[in-house]
């Protein structure tokens, strides 16, 4: 057994099949993914890593496990996965994942082809687990696959929890024993147990409350589209491809933008903490479907008529369009008078949290900072943005004041 001191949960007791996974080379790799990827531009203390995040989600599975009289195999299976679900991630974590899919066609919670061959296998099929079904677990398949990767599962208990503590922002803060204890399952579903609306709502709020002051921050959105417009740039210099990309970690990445020419700007400027600025930002009503339903190539294109019409480099204009708002938490199942409800039918905050998640949506075009107006009016020319439906505080292409758009 093996005795890891953690600092959200304490000490962490990892034996059985977890024990002898965690010093491979697959596993330590996680040391060097950062869990929140660029954050740390804005929090200088958020440096925690996939690894220990890894360990905490394994930890909660195993007490999950004892609530939830899972014992056996299926245990030793659940415990691999969720100590091995963060495995198949890219560098700087979530930050280039879309990227990645786009080449390989894989998400970060694919790992079937890591799991098929290697020390990894050799280690799952010693304990006499199937490399198959675990990869299966982290993908969230099949009854025990919820606990490790669905709307209850112990992976976002534990980063919320730990992303408030690295932090120092209070809101993610969930009492996540509660929500390990209340877990049951109920005709293959799992759910929070009855009289737990609030606690399903914890969740809920947590996430909403967690989105705008971290995981959405301008300035991690800025340096997250930064990160991709260079690992674009280096998949198209040749430098790398992108198999090889996926199993990069920070520092690996990290290097190659400096020694590849055509990303070496890319680099100094995340180097130095010289980033583009806010040429607009837009709420979503000023946003056109067209826009909002762009693929990565037209996105591109909208760059380039955009930096034409600014008389500017391409490669100084990157558009940030997220997704539309969305809760995942709020399809979370609660019984409820002793039958299974989901958390949106049962809740009156559901629809609150959405309307302001609504509201916080940003459309976000960046540029160097001499050419931030520039490329604010050619936005507009451009795309026709209506000018009275942006942010009140920010103008397009001038913010109030350059304090506001180049801090955090």
């Amino acid at each position: 057994m093996n005795s890891v001191k953690d600092s959200v949960h304490d000490h962490i007791e990892v034996e059985g099949v977890a024990e002898a996974l965690l010093d491979t080379p697959m596993v330590q790799r996680l040391r060097r993914i950062r869990q929140l990827g660029t954050v740390s531009f804005v929090y200088p203390s958020a440096n925690h890593t996939r690894f220990e995040h890894s360990l905490g989600v394994y930890h909660l599975a195993n007490q999950a496990l004892g609530h939830l009289g899972i014992d056996g195999r299926n245990a030793e299976r659940i415990r691999a996965a969720a100590l091995l679900h963060d495995t198949g991630h890219g560098p700087y974590s979530h930050n280039l994942e879309d990227l990645i899919y786009r080449h390989t066609g894989r998400y970060h919670d694919e790992i079937h082809d890591l799991l098929g061959e290697g020390e990894v296998a050799a280690i799952l099929e010693a304990h006499d687990l199937d490399p198959e079904r675990v990869a299966d677990l982290v993908r969230g398949d099949g009854r025990y696959g919820q606990l490790v990767s669905g709307e209850l599962d112990v992976d976002r208990m534990d980063y919320l929890v730990r992303d408030a503590h690295h932090t120092g922002v209070p809101y993610g803060t969930i009492d996540h024993g509660r929500l390990v204890r209340e877990l049951q399952f109920v005709d293959d579903e799992l759910v929070l147990a009855e009289g737990n609306i609030q606690t399903a709502e914890s969740l809920l709020l947590a996430r909403a409350l967690m989105n705008p002051t971290v995981y959405n921050h301008h300035v991690a959105r800025i340096s997250k589209a930064m990160l991709r417009r260079g690992a674009q740039r280096l998949l198209r210099a040749g430098a790398t491809d992108a198999g090889a990309l996926r199993r990069m970690d920070d520092r690996d990445l990290t290097v190659a933008l400096r020694q590849c020419e055509a990303t070496a700007e890319y680099a100094e400027r995340l180097d130095t903490r010289n980033l583009y600025k806010r040429a607009v930002w837009a709420e979503l009503d000023a946003v056109d479907d067209d826009l909002l339903m762009a693929d990565s190539q037209k996105i591109r294109r909208f760059e380039e008529d955009i930096a034409e019409a600014a008389g500017v480099d391409p490669e100084a204009v990157v558009l940030d369009v997220p997704g539309k708002p969305s809760i995942p938490e709020s399809t979370s199942r609660v019984v409820v008078n002793g039958d299974i409800r989901k958390l949106e039918n049962q809740s009156t905050l559901v629809q609150a949290v959405l309307r302001v998640q609504e509201d916080q949506w940003r459309f976000g075009v960046y540029a160097p900072a001499g050419e931030m107006q520039a490329v604010g009016h050619a936005v507009e020319r451009v795309l026709g943005l209506d000018l009275d439906a942006l942010v009140s505080d920010i103008r397009v292409g001038r913010p109030a004041t350059l304090d506001e758009f180049a801090g955090n």
